[in-house]
């Protein structure tokens, strides 16, 4: 089939030689910068949905999305209200930001006046309302009209099918979304499809044109045009493009606007794109396809007329009338200039500016109450001259600053807060399992492969265990999709899965934990040795284990980012964290956000065995860390549904770290208890009521009708670096994440360095997702768990012809239907460090520092002299 574009227009030669000559590679890779990659439910990791347009600063992006797709970044006026309810905004910021605006603004009137329209503008209770047209005041804005504002650039563009939904009652976006994702469910399918999609191994483009054309659900006309479509996905483009008459300037917003559109499912295709050089030009695919069936679908209504986007003079009088206590026939009675400067303040001062502002208000407020809470609260705290009898180490995760709290409190113990993956880049593989799973943030890459092994008979006879339990699931999935079997499948499944079901429902709680003692007593899963030597199997892409100086190296660098290098415990604790929840789409959530939702229990295991060998010790005490011979390191996961730690990794111990580990195991049942009377009074309908704390929470675990099993990270507003003492016992909420670190240990900066590169970012990714969850959850969230559909087995819908939800659901940010749990914030990094640190860290990270000054994150520091200082 030839694939020569045809002209809409013949005699415009030299355009089509442009068209030629477009890299649609390039394009669509310019363009993927609107979206995040979205990898599947079941390994969940916190993305931050504007992590490709930080080069832009927050109000451009807040623009550009309210421009192209009508979705709003900032609180709406309802979760404001609330948190001025609430005190959380106090007036005197609210004064200070828009005094700040001010001051950068060529007023060209008295300030005064400028003044006094802002604050009433910025009421809450007073929302802009439309004025009931009349005679003067249309007459008043026919004679101003010479002042009119036109807005020449849009910070983005629209689709034609969306211009053409605005302003016509015809619904080709909607049945353009339709196709898409009809077509997006049978190619990304991993699990649900009895019959796959054929060709997929060709690319969505291949697949989808050569299934295209037999569609029933197009018409007739429609499915012979899509026959005709080149067999290359970049020509496809090319043409609809060209065809569609879309300009060289708008090319790329217009495919931005497109991969807006569904921002889910475009993300998967990014996603995939970005796993496999096979799959490299699926989001081009993904493009190609939608733009072609736009073409063919529009064609009929082209062209489309394109709206001119004008300020009406008529509104901003308004908004004087409105805000500025100015009647229209004052107007009469101004000069030309104090009429311009009056109606660009209307212009300038929109819901975006003025939202914009009560943010920052917000954000302003709780810094404040922060600094007080650190200041005050903190340095009253007597601090223990004794050395610790235990040093945990845990995740920075802000589900570990009550339990750590509470855990010192209880005990002569003491806390130290570092990335959860602890810098071992490995990848996983559990004895008796053929799969395996990075073990690190989404944004690093595996070096190394650890593995659990035991001997070859053990082994062999626990894997027929497993298989015999994963056989009874797989037989059934089989007998469900076969037309005859599943006709008797009820009677033969009926009595064992009523008899779950009636366990599940009314006693979740005796019913889980039977179902797991039957299932340990089964396979029984025989103890493990870790492959931490090194070894080099050919069937192995990454070498198994490490060599001594790669243990050695590890070692040094988790210690010094911990802050552990001298005054070692009897007993070192690294605690992992996990979750655990019931028939939960988002259990993945719960676990490590930065990690594809892995527990980090098995990098604390890794990281304990090999602290503990001698070879190891012996050569960081030659580098000047010395670990006391009785010191022991053990591993431990902290699971934040329950509040309880479980030991993963017991050696053989010293005396004085025998005595330890009895003293923790005797008090942990006390921390556990007062860690969830605490989480349980946030939770709604739960309170104070709750007589038997640790049973309800086991129950909120194993029940599965359990929407909201834990908060997870809602609230998360701060990354602290410094000391654990400065916030020694401080009530930091759960919301602020913790890392351990000590300045006058870092002289050349390289641990702030990595800190900022590292923790920090990712915590700055989980704090943009609950962001974007909480602004915009039709958008960027994942609506109400209950009426979810898990689809294709790799994410959820509303309903069956839905984006691909990529947020969070409306329970993990909201308290109620009318109520947000999660105050969206900016997240704010406070560094314990002396003024010139900072510099030195902003000059050498780049990318840091263009959060910073685009607003995508707030910096403050505390200098030695317990100063602090705002960076924003």
């Amino acid at each position: 089939m030839s694939t020569a574009l045809p002209l809409t227009r013949p005699n415009d030669l030299e355009r089509n030689n442009d068209y030629l000559s477009l890299d649609m590679k390039e394009l669509t890779a310019a363009a993927s910068k609107v979206i995040a990659p979205f990898g599947p439910i079941t390994t969940f990791a916190a993305r931050h949905p504007w992590v490709g347009l930080e080069h832009h600063t927050f109000e451009e992006v807040t623009r550009q999305f309210k421009d192209t797709v009508n979705v709003d970044l900032l609180p709406n006026d309802a979760v404001l209200r609330s948190a001025w309810d609430q005190g959380e905004i106090s007036q005197d910021n609210l004064d200070v930001v828009l005094n700040y605006w001010l001051d950068t603004q060529p007023l060209d009137m008295p300030r005064d006046i400028a003044e006094q329209f802002c604050r009433k503008a910025l009421g809450l209770n007073q929302s802009f309302t439309e004025q009931t047209a009349n005679h003067e005041l249309q007459s008043m804005a026919k004679k101003l009209s010479r002042f009119k504002y036109q807005i020449s650039e849009r910070h983005g563009v629209q689709t034609l099918s969306q211009r053409l939904e605005q302003h016509s009652d015809k619904n080709v976006l909607k049945e353009l979304n339709s196709q898409l994702i009809k077509w997006c469910k049978l190619f990304l399918d991993e699990s649900q499809a009895v019959w796959s999609m054929p060709n997929r191994e060709k690319g969505f483009y291949h697949a989808w044109r050569s299934l295209a054309g037999f569609d029933p659900g197009l018409k007739a006309p429609l499915r012979k045009e899509l026959k005709e479509l080149p067999e290359k996905a970049d020509d496809a483009l090319r043409e609809a493009l060209l065809a569609l008459e879309i300009s060289f300037t708008e090319i790329k917003g217009y495919l931005e606007a497109h991969l807006l559109a569904l921002p889910g499912w475009a993300g998967m295709m990014l996603w995939r794109s970005q796993q496999r050089p096979d799959d490299q030009s699926l989001l081009m695919d993904y493009l190609a396809v939608r733009l072609s069936m736009e073409r063919i679908l529009i064609k009929p209504y082209l062209p489309v007329q394109v709206q001119k986007y004008d300020v009406h003079v008529e509104k901003l009088i308004v908004s004087w009338i409105q805000w500025g206590d100015m009647p229209v026939n004052e107007w009469s009675q101004l000069s030309a200039a104090e009429i311009k400067a009056r109606l660009t303040l209307a212009y300038r001062f929109d819901q975006i500016l003025r939202r914009r502002l009560w943010l920052e208000a917000w954000e302003k407020t709780y810094e404040d109450q922060l600094k007080k809470t650190i200041a005050s609260e903190c340095h009253t705290a007597e601090i223990s001259e004794k050395p610790a009898l235990v040093q945990f180490v845990f995740c920075i995760d802000v589900r570990s600053e009550p339990f750590r709290r509470q855990l010192e409190k209880t005990g002569p113990f003491k806390t130290f807060g570092t990335a959860g993956f602890f810098g071992l880049p490995i990848e996983t593989c559990e004895l008796g399992s053929t799969h395996k799973h990075d073990s690190l943030p989404v944004m690093f890459k595996p070096k190394y492969k650890i593995k659990e092994s035991s001997s070859s008979e053990v082994v062999t006879q626990y894997k027929q265990r497993k298989q015999a339990v994963n056989a009874l699931g797989s037989t059934f999935k089989s007998l469900k999709h076969n037309l005859l079997a599943s006709l008797a499948l009820p009677e033969i499944s009926g009595p064992w899965l009523s008899l779950q079901t009636f366990g599940r429902t009314f006693v979740p709680r005796g019913t889980g934990t039977a179902i797991r003692k039957i299932r340990e007593s089964w396979q029984r899963k025989p103890a493990a040795e870790l492959t931490l030597d090194h070894h080099h199997y050919l069937e192995s892409e990454l070498p198994v284990g490490f060599s001594e100086g790669e243990k050695v190296h590890f070692v040094r660098q988790a210690l010094n980012m911990m802050g552990i290098t001298e005054g070692f415990s009897p007993l070192v604790v690294i605690c992992g964290h996990g979750s655990h929840s019931t028939n939960n789409p988002y259990a993945s959530a719960l676990d490590c956000g930065a990690c594809g939702g892995k527990s980090s229990g098995f990098n604390a295991r890794v990281l304990a065995n090999l602290c503990n060998q001698q070879e190891v010790r012996e050569s960081l005490a030659a580098e000047g860390i010395v670990i006391p011979k009785d010191t022991v390191f053990a591993a431990a996961e902290h699971i934040t549904t329950l509040d309880e730690l479980r030991w993963l990794y017991v050696p053989e111990l010293s005396a004085a770290a025998q005595e330890a580990l009895g003293l923790v195991k005797s008090l942990l049942p006390k921390v556990s208890e007062q860690a969830n009377t605490e989480r349980l009074l946030k939770l709604p309908s739960l309170g104070s009521s709750t007589k038997n704390v640790k049973a309800e929470v086991q129950r909120m675990a194993d029940d599965w009708s359990e929407v909201r099993p834990e908060w997870g990270l809602a609230r998360n507003a701060a990354f602290i670096i410094g000391d654990r003492e400065m916030t020694l016992e401080c009530d930091l909420e759960g919301r602020a994440f913790l890392q351990t670190y000590h300045w006058h240990k870092d002289r050349n900066g390289t641990l702030l360095a990595n800190i900022l590169a590292g923790p920090a970012t990712v915590a700055q990714w989980i704090n943009l997702q609950y962001y974007a969850s909480t602004v915009a959850p039709h958008y960027f969230g994942s609506g109400n768990k209950a009426t979810q559909t898990v689809t294709s087995g790799i994410g959820v819908m509303q309903g069956n012809s839905s984006d691909l939800l990529a947020g969070l659901p409306w329970q993990s940010v909201m308290r109620s239907d009318q109520e947000a749990y999660h105050a969206p914030l900016r997240l704010l990094v406070v560094i314990q460090a002396p003024s010139d640190y900072i510099e030195r860290a902003l000059n050498q990270d780049r990318a840091f520092r263009q959060k910073l000054q685009n607003g995508w994150i707030r910096l403050s520091s505390i200098d030695p002299e317990g100063n602090w200082k705002s960076w924003s």
